[in-house]
């Protein structure tokens, strides 16, 4: 058998599977390969239901048992004890968009926060501009999208509390230790929550503080819960049909680490996560899509129970629940909360929480991934330039496997050096397959040439090669990121073109370069695969296009000094 055309078949498998899999993640279905959502097998506690007006169902039924220290929500009574719900404004998107709004702001961050829940249902990103150069609004609600941030009590004995159904009014607003604070207060069921917000200049994360207080001797037995929630529609975040990234839930806890949900699992009730972040023990959940993120970060002193669900048709949410000691009438509690709204900024996400930086998920190859950004932000440090610092860190990483491309060029070199003597075998033997295969190991020994010499070492590099790949796709700072001249966004494709017709010449020119495969089918295939490669990446980022055509131009230089060699040695034989 032909070994170089059992290789080709098998690149050109693994190219169909590469596409395949890229458009299964596009069409929101299982991934093959790749980032695609990871859950960890692990028990299944029934989920927390939504009531008709939208507030979360106390989960894992159990009786409350008396304890110096909050119980968890488990200990609350069972489901089939809770009273009806309250007949009050729902979860409708009028009721959030009609209400009375209030706004508070820094530099980076502008919220706007409804009367209704104390719910924040809109978030501009002042400094993440988008197409049309205005900022990113990451949280909204409109016709076509829903996401927006709610908080609220409740408890198994009444399900008359201040919850995200209820009216919030304003109660104070200014600025205080360099904060910018905005506050609302509502009273229902003999409880008062105040909600406070705290914004410090410059900062994505914004510090929310639930004061809440028995103001009656009825109910002051109550065993309260804080539940904390992030909303959104399923519809995915794509910027083009070649790749795709996840959206959706993700939660952290220090013993699984990162877990994705995916909504059809939502959809399905086929999820499988961790249930419960144990006190002591860090713990997030997360909104995540492409660039972008929303995240409450809680207190890591109590237990913080974990669910997800499905609200409405096509709108999701995960959430945290957090069990509140009883009060004392005319005692209060405060419970401190952090809510972060940005961009997936590496740097700003590690300070932020534990593991809050896998929320920039560069799948199974994270741990090639991180030390490659941290060297590519190292560059741009210097020059100031992300087009300049892809350049320089593929001429980098070309120079870290020069060995092995010498290597693999080398073994070209050679076959290409005996493709005349293999077209003659093949003429000679064209009619016994077996035969011409012996003959070609013969030769192949007799030149000392390995036939797989050229195509394992490029294998070796794969994984590096895709794990840049990922990082040039998942790395917001690519946006409105400047090249040259006509490249003003490393994130979108190239407006003229240049960049995917620059690579397609280099990928023809490197066709040339190698060994005519002795198949004319074969042949021809090699011939139109730069054509099918360049189409496809005319849609790709200008940022992953200019890496891949420095290193086709480094590969080409290697490549022609190498059959230079070669050829020179030729003609002193």
């Amino acid at each position: 058998m032909d070994i170089k055309r059992t290789l080709l078949w098998a690149v050109l498998t693994i190219s169909g599977l590469m596409l395949y899999n890229n458009w299964l993640l596009y069409d929101g279905r299982q991934a093959l390969f790749g980032p695609t959502p990871l859950t960890p097998n692990v028990s299944k506690p029934p989920e927390p239901k939504e009531t008709p007006s939208g507030t979360p169902a106390v989960a894992n039924p159990a009786t409350p048992q008396a304890s110096a220290a909050p119980p968890s929500a488990a200990d609350l009574p069972k489901q089939a004890n809770l009273p009806k719900p309250e007949q009050g404004p729902s979860i409708s998107v009028t009721n959030l968009t009609t209400g009375e709004k209030h706004s508070i702001k820094n530099e980076v961050l502008e919220l706007e926060i409804s009367a209704t829940g104390a719910s924040v249902i809109n978030a501009k990103l002042l400094k993440q501009l988008g197409v049309d150069k205005k900022p990113i609004t990451l949280l909204q609600i409109t016709p076509q999208n829903q996401y927006f941030v709610r908080s609220g009590l409740i408890s198994a004995t009444s399900n008359d509390l201040p919850n995200h159904t209820a009216t919030f009014v304003l109660s104070k607003s200014g600025r205080v230790d360099n904060k910018n604070f905005i506050s609302f207060i509502s009273e229902k069921g003999g409880v008062r929550l105040e909600k406070t917000f705290f914004l410090s200049d410059g900062s994505y994360v914004v510090e929310v503080e639930h004061r809440v207080t028995q103001i009656g001797a009825q109910g002051a037995a109550n065993l309260l819960v804080l539940y904390s929630e992030l909303v959104r529609d399923g519809t995915a975040v794509s910027d083009s049909e070649f790749y795709s990234t996840f959206t959706g839930p993700a939660l952290y806890t220090d013993k699984e680490k990162f877990t994705k949900i995916d909504f059809s699992d939502i959809e399905k009730n086929k999820v499988t996560m961790p249930r419960q972040i144990p006190a002591g023990e860090p713990g997030w959940i997360a909104m995540v899509q492409h660039y972008f993120a929303s995240a409450w970060l809680p207190s890591d002193k109590t237990v913080r129970d974990v669910y997800v669900g499905k609200v409405e048709q096509n709108l999701y949410r995960i959430g945290l629940q957090t069990p509140l000691a009883p009060l004392a009438a005319g005692a209060s509690h405060i419970e401190k909360t952090r809510l972060f709204i940005g961009p997936q900024e590496e740097t700003l996400l590690e300070k932020i929480a534990p593991g809050f930086d896998l929320i920039k998920d560069y799948g199974y190859l994270t741990v090639i991934a991180k030390p490659i950004f941290w060297l590519l932000e190292q560059i741009h440090s210097y020059v100031a330039n992300w087009g300049w610092a892809i350049v320089i860190l593929t001429l980098l990483i070309k120079l870290l496997f020069f060995p092995l491309s010498a290597a693999s060029y080398k073994s070209m070199a050679r076959m290409k050096e005996v493709q005349p003597r293999l077209m003659t075998l093949r003429e000679q033997l064209k009619g016994d397959p077996q035969k011409l295969n012996r003959a070609m190991m013969d030769l192949y020994k007799q030149e000392k040439i390995n036939p797989l010499g050229g195509c394992l070492p490029v294998v070796v590099q794969i994984p590096v090669f895709i794990a840049l790949y990922w990082v040039l796709l998942s790395s917001v700072e690519m946006r409105n990121a400047p090249w040259i001249l006509w490249i003003n966004d490393l994130s979108v494709p190239d407006p003229y073109y240049i960049l995917p017709v620059i690579m397609a010449v280099s990928m023809y020119v490197q066709v040339k370069l190698n060994p005519t495969p002795p198949d004319p089918l074969q042949a021809k295939i090699m011939m139109w695969m730069p054509i099918v490669f360049s189409v496809m990446f005319f849609f790709f980022p200008a940022g992953l296009v200019l890496y891949w055509v420095v290193n086709n131009i480094l590969s080409i230089a290697q490549q022609w000094q190498i059959n230079q060699m070669f050829a020179k040695r030729s003609a002193n034989k």
